[in-house]
């Protein structure tokens, strides 16, 4: 063996070394992980998450994953001749683009993230907020200034939800069957309606249900930057708002930080915005004293 290749096995094994007591604290424990952002689109980072995903079952971890798809729901109205439009960031969603939404989300997808699952050597199971009763969502309710008058008026966004109730049964079977449960984030309302729900939202919902020691939102991005473009890797509800207020926190990073802050402040342990186009960020953020997003707690 040349002293090359003993420099590299060395270093695996350090690696290992200082994952090690990150292991024994976190057996048995749950950690949900919201997939999504583009790194989804690409096949070599699908096959690097999933064999994450497997890793974290194997050293004792049960990892629960809720999925987004945006961009894949966007193609595939547009193929189908359907426009969108966007309020706050959310898509206003009609019965056609919820029923589509639904096809994309809970088939092409889930399954598409069960299957890289399986080849990365896992067992997972695919599933909706629908299924077992998992989530019922309420309609969102939105309002909009108009900039003239001044006056705010309500914005019907149609078929859009937020998780109302989170009923863990179905995820709780799986688990204890040694199942990675892989999560559409689709609802059922209390009217029987299918509702549309942010994957961001849905994740810190089941989450805080599940009292999961991590909740980890992959991203676009590396996390909350500071003004002078370096990240910020500790953040708490105090600090985030200040960072609000003067600016350096805006546009699409707001959401996904009151998701952390929701989450957290309602039983989860902490939770983690990073970015998933990096390879095995998750891995680096946990099992490693640099870490590689930032963290929230409450």
């Amino acid at each position: 063996m040349s002293a090359q290749s003993d420099k590299t096995m060395l270093e695996k094994a350090e690696v290992l070394i200082e994952a090690l007591p990150y292991f024994q604290r976190y057996a048995g424990r749950t950690f949900v992980v919201k997939y999504g952002g583009h790194a989804m689109g690409n096949p070599k980072a699908a096959r690097e998450f999933a064999e994450d995903i497997v890793l974290l079952k194997a050293v004792g971890i049960n990892p629960v994953v809720v999925h987004g798809g945006g961009p894949q729901i966007g193609a595939m109205l547009k193929k189908l001749g359907v426009e969108s439009t966007f309020v706050d960031g959310l898509r206003v969603t009609d019965k056609a683009t919820a029923e589509v939404a639904e096809m994309v989300l809970s088939g092409a997808i889930n399954k598409q993230l069960v299957g890289w699952i399986a080849s990365a050597g896992g067992k997972a199971i695919g599933i909706s907020g629908k299924d077992g009763g998992l989530v019922t969502a309420t309609k969102v309710e939105r309002t909009t200034k108009d900039p003239e008058s001044n006056i705010e008026r309500a914005v019907d966004l149609g078929f859009v939800g937020e998780p109302a109730n989170v009923d863990t049964t179905i995820i709780d079977t799986a688990v204890a069957s040694g199942m990675i449960p892989i999560i559409a984030p689709i609802g059922a309302g209390m009217d029987g309606e299918t509702y549309n729900i942010n994957a961001d939202t849905m994740a810190g919902a089941i989450a805080a249900a599940l009292g999961a020691a991590r909740l980890f939102l992959l991203t676009d991005v590396a996390g909350v930057l500071g003004k002078d473009g370096k990240l910020i890797t500790d953040l708490d509800p105090s600090k985030i708002e200040a960072l609000r207020k003067d600016g350096t926190i805006s546009g699409g990073m707001i959401p996904k930080l009151e998701t952390c802050v929701d989450a957290v402040e309602a039983g989860c342990e902490a939770a983690v915005v990073l970015d998933g186009r990096e390879p095995h960020a998750m891995l680096l953020e946990f099992f490693t004293a640099r870490g590689a997003g930032t963290l929230v707690r409450a």
